[in-house]
């Protein structure tokens, strides 16, 4: 059945404002998206603007648009702006996040087997400096989170729950509402990792009921790389202790005295890249633009179609699991290195990627897989790419 949310001349349109459709069949868009024309022309605008002008003075002239992007992200999340810092990827608003909470001794963080390694490694580390433990909630045998499973693991030491929504090597997706509302009836700081998520699927803080979200530009929301954002729920930023601060961060007030500024802003830092944070900026209009329950439906008719094309291949494996599946398919080819694969696909121009046991440790370590190949649809991709994919991993196994 043909997707009736975007036309095809919607597509079309999508396609036109890309230059790199023209160029590539791009399936590498949970690693890193094509940007639409405008994104790339109102970064590299920019900082020919600075060159002539001054970064200083072209910060002052751009100041309007610049505070935009806050508002912007807000509507994209329902969030209010004070409740926004941008930083430079997903990792850096994780980590600032998690390190801002003070742990003690004792504390436990329950996560599932879907996180991402930056935050296992975080993890870890806490165990180590302050003696904090780890509980993993394990999905249950046809790839779903046990909501069950969460609550009885919640005991009065429970600081933090921990998920990611989408993996980075598999196809489905943690149910992060309804573990908010267990988090919310618990009184439990909630953090979610949306880096696959935001410019995928819709995203609503307030109905999620999380206190902080992490998020990068270059995925989906087809921003420039080295751009990101944090949310922070209001009440709770006087919580979290920054572990950076600058004169931005903070108000000096003697030499032995300052005081953090009372907005999510106190996860950044003065120095960041102006002509980043415009691109950001644009590439968020874009997608509100579009409607991203639009760019949803056409994400889960694109990945429902490759699964259903490669379930037709003799000799590939689908590994993804769970009830609710996003844009990101993953698989297998039999006898085939996931390496290789990627290697021949690049010869026909698809950029396919790679996932490696690291990312998704747990999950990875858990179904036996030492590398996958991921192929991650967005809405200007089109069914007659699909199918190019398809022949050429068919040609592969015969």
């Amino acid at each position: 059945m043909a997707n009736t949310i975007v036309s095809e001349q919607d597509i079309q349109k999508f396609r036109a404002e890309t230059a790199g459709t023209a160029q590539k069949i791009h399936f590498n868009n949970a690693g890193s998206s094509l940007p639409p024309d405008v994104v790339v022309d109102t970064v590299i605008n920019y900082l020919k603007e600075e060159a002539v002008s001054g970064g200083y003075e072209t910060e002052f002239k751009y100041k309007d648009e610049l505070e935009n992007t806050y508002g912007l992200i807000a509507r994209l999340i329902n969030a209010k702006p004070n409740e926004i810092a941008i930083v430079e990827n997903a990792s850096t608003a994780w980590s600032s996040a998690f390190y801002a909470i003070d742990f003690k001794a004792g504390d436990e963080v329950i996560t599932s087997e879907m996180e991402y390694v930056t935050n296992l490694i975080a993890f870890a580390n806490a165990e180590k400096r302050s003696g904090i433990s780890i509980k993993v909630i394990p999905n249950d045998p046809q790839g779903n989170f046990p909501l069950t499973d969460l609550e009885k693991a919640i005991t009065p030491q429970t600081k933090l729950i921990a998920v990611t929504q989408i993996p980075s090597t598999a196809g489905g997706m943690i149910p992060i509402v309804e573990i908010g509302k267990i988090a919310r009836k618990h009184n439990i700081l909630y953090l979610v990792d949306a880096c696959q998520s935001a410019g995928q699927l819709p995203l609503d803080v307030a109905e999620i009921g999380c206190d902080m979200l992490s998020v990068t530009g270059r995925k989906y929301l087809r921003a420039p790389r080295g751009t990101g954002f944090l949310y922070v729920r209001k009440e709770i930023q006087s919580q979290l202790r920054p572990i950076f601060m600058d004169g931005y961060t903070a108000d000096l007030l003697n030499q032995h005295e300052f005081k953090i500024r009372d907005d999510a802003r106190r996860f950044e830092l003065y120095e960041n890249n102006r002509a980043l944070v415009l691109g950001l900026g644009k590439a968020v209009e874009y997608a509100l633009n579009i409607g991203v329950d639009k760019i949803w439906e056409r994400i889960q008719f694109l990945a429902n179609l490759l699964r259903q094309q490669l379930k037709a291949i003799e000799g590939i494996t689908i590994h993804d699991f769970g009830a609710e599946q996003c844009g990101i398919v993953t698989f297998s080819v039999n006898g085939v290195d996931s390496t290789l694969v990627k290697s021949k696909l690049a010869e026909k121009n698809i950029n396919v990627s790679v996932g490696k046991t690291a990312s998704t440790l747990i999950y990875m370590d858990k179904n036996h897989l030492s590398s996958i190949v991921r192929a991650s649809v967005h809405y200007y991709n089109t069914e007659e790419e699909v199918w190019v994919l398809c022949r050429e991993l068919g040609a592969l196994v015969k």
